[in-house]
Formats: C-alpha cells, structure tokens, sequence
C-alpha cells in the first residue's frame, strides 16, 4: 500500500461558535468564518470580538487553522473603521485573512505584515498570470474563481507557487465569481456587502407593457419559473482528480447552513479525501458518500464548470429542494459512563422512534427509542424542538454528535 505524496486540506464554513465545533468534530483541518462586520455573510451570527479570540484558542486546541473573511469591497468612509478591525485582527492571531479588494489588502500588508492573505473568490482569479500577480504581491493563496474548468485550476496549481483554493461542494452563485448587483436593485441589499436577498432564486412571470396585471409563466410548470436559479456543487464522485491536480486546499461553502448540513458534508468529504490519500491504488467510490450528501436539504447536485459540461451549468429551474431536513432531530451534548445523552432537541423526538447517530469516524448508528427523559429524569412520551432530553442509548457516541430521525 502506497499513500499519495499530496493530501489537500478539508477547509469548511464555521458561521457560528457551534458550527466551528461541528466542523472540528467532524475532521476539517481548517475552517473560515468572520467578524461582524466586513464580510460577505452579515446574516450567518458571525462571531463577536470576544468570540473570535475563542475561536482561534479552540481551533489551536485541536490543531485546526482559523482563516478569518474581510472580503467587501469597501467604501472611502470606511477606512478609519477597517484599521481597527485590521489592527483587533493582529491581536487575534488567525491564520489567515481572506480579502478581495486590493486597497484592504494594501492595508492588511502595513497593519498585519505578520499574518498571510488569502485572495478571495471575488477577486475572480481566472489565469495563471493573475495568480502569478497576486503572488509576487505577497499572496500566500487564491480561491480561484468557480466559472475555471478542472484542466485550467490543475495548470495554475502545478505552475504557480502560489497555494489554491477551490470550492468542493455547496451553493453556487448564479453571476460571475459571485459579484451580483440584483439584489442592490431589487430589495436595496447590497450582496457585495454581505447583504445579498438572494433573487437569483425567486419565482420570476413576465409581463406584457399593456396587461400589468397579468402575469405570465416563464415555463409550463407547476412549480413557475427560477431562470436564476443554480444548481448545488458536489463534487464527491471526483476527488481523485481533485487531489492529482494538487489543490492546495477543498473547500465547502456553507457559512450560512445549519450544523446538519455541516456535520454530513464534512465527514463525507473527510472520509473520501483519506480514503484515497491513504491507498490510491485501490481506492473505489463509496456509495454510501453519495447517500449521506443526498440526505441533506440541497438543489440538484451537478459538477459546475468542471468539466465543461453545459448541462452541468444549467440553472434548477424547478426549485425542488431534496433531502431530508425534518430528520434532523439535534445534536448530543453530553454523555455519562453508563451511556446516559443529554440530547439538545431542535425537532419533536418520541418514544418509538428510530434514529441515527452520526458519528466522525463510523457509520451512521441506528436504534430505536425506547425510553425517553426531562433533565429531571422524569419519563416523557416526546422531546419538543428547543429542549433538552435524556436518552439512554446502548451505543458507542460522543458530544457533537448528530442525531436524525429515520
């Protein structure tokens, strides 16, 4: 058995405290989040002043790399305000800054010298040239721009010094390296400010100067018309040639999503990653990695621009969301030796029911539910979404554990 010479790094979304414990538990070695200003996600909880010097020391705890997003394009009336996030940013230690606008990254190279810059997306990265500009500026990486097939990412990768970064799996923004002013001109939220109302997914009819009130269906379909609409990244069935491109770092959007989502796309992506690094020769695609993926609430899954497939690239014009977001029952919290978890309930659970653990490095567990408790071990027939219950299970788990419904 021959491991691979090159193993990527798993980067995944932390848009809250306990979103980056979820990320950590399930193997990402590293994650991005953010302050509460600055960044492109103003509607994820973000992390205060205070909570991002936690989440640094937790992340350093557990040997994980913390990349902090300042990726707006800023305003003139915002520079005094920009040096002293900069400067509270120096104080904080991440690992990285993840930054667009090169008047940011002006001030970030005289505030912060001693911490490295990530190039943002937004930047839309698209050539060896550019990456070879970006380095000689003093760049340590560049998430290339999401429109590059896998072919033109593999050259700059193998030709460039400077690290690359892709992203792997999630929501894919409809407009060019996700610089989109419809939402500036439809509900006054500007998206290259965090604030983006998302109309590339709304329902859209078109109609006639002399008939306003009449509104006609972009498509014959009974769901309307989301001309818009993307599809969802997943790129699970392609890692090998994403590790042989030599990719610096796989990363999964998601800052916005709930810990579920987390949790499964994380282990999935962290277990596939492993399994070919560890023994490329016999490595084979584990259908049960597709199964987890298609679990959780997602669009319909395509390979994006990858592989220059145009029906990859089409939008999801029925706006049918899968997977199954009502089985997400909690997560545990706690755990004692005669196998007693304390559960935190985010949807009814009750006696009879079957769940399933998941668990970082096993299979998903099953069993049923035949006892059912408050916190003063009192016996109860169900658990109701924002409480806390005691379940006495006779399997192996452990705190930030994933509970769902089957």
């Amino acid at each position: 058995m021959k491991k691979h010479p090159f193993k990527p790094e798993l980067l995944a979304p932390a848009g809250n405290f306990e979103k980056l414990e979820i990320a950590v538990h399930y193997g990402a070695d590293a994650v991005y989040l953010a302050g509460k200003d600055f960044s492109l996600r103003n509607f994820s909880g973000n992390f205060t002043d205070a909570e991002l010097l936690d989440a640094v020391a937790f992340a350093r705890q557990h040997k994980v790399k913390v990349y902090l997003a300042c990726n707006i394009y800023s305003r003139n009336n915002e520079h005094d305000d920009l040096k002293t996030f900069l400067n509270k940013v120096g104080r904080m230690g991440p690992d990285a800054i993840i930054i667009s606008d090169p008047g940011i990254i002006m001030l970030a190279k005289k505030i912060i010298p001693q911490i490295e810059i990530h190039l943002s997306t937004q930047a839309n990265t698209t050539n060896l040239n550019a990456a070879n500009f970006w380095h000689s500026l003093g760049i340590k990486r560049v998430n290339l721009a999401r429109e590059l097939s896998l072919t033109e990412i593999k050259e700059i990768a193998r030709n460039s010094k400077i690290e690359t970064e892709i992203f792997i799996h999630g929501a894919m923004c409809v407009s060019y390296s996700g610089r989109c002013l419809l939402s500036n001109f439809l509900s006054g939220r500007d998206s290259n400010r965090g604030l983006c109302s998302h109309p590339c997914r709304w329902k859209y009819s078109v109609v006639e100067e002399l008939r306003p009130n009449v509104y006609h269906s972009l498509m014959e379909d009974d769901q309307g018309s989301y001309i818009f609409n993307s599809k969802d990244l997943c790129m699970i069935d392609h890692i090998p040639e994403l590790i042989d491109a030599n990719i610096t770092s796989l990363k999964i959007e998601g800052r916005m999503k709930g810990i579920n989502y987390l949790a499964s796309v994380v282990k999935t992506y962290r277990e596939a990653i492993d399994t070919y690094v560890d023994d490329p020769d016999t490595y084979e695609m584990n259908p049960e990695w597709s199964a987890e993926l298609y679990q959780v609430f997602h669009r319909e899954y395509c390979t994006g621009f990858y592989f220059n497939k145009p029906d990859e690239q089409l939008s999801n014009y029925n706006n049918i969301h899968q997977g199954k977001i009502h089985s997400f029952i909690g997560k545990i919290i706690s755990c004692t030796e005669n196998k007693e978890y304390m559960i935190g309930i985010r949807n009814k659970l009750s006696v009879g029911d079957t769940i399933e653990v998941l668990s970082p490095k096993s299979r998903p567990k099953r069993i049923k539910i035949i006892e059912l408790f408050d916190m003063n071990k009192n016996p109860i027939d169900s658990a109701q979404p924002n409480t806390i219950a005691i379940l006495k299970l006779m399997i192996q788990c452990q705190p930030n554990d994933i509970v769902r419904k089957i």
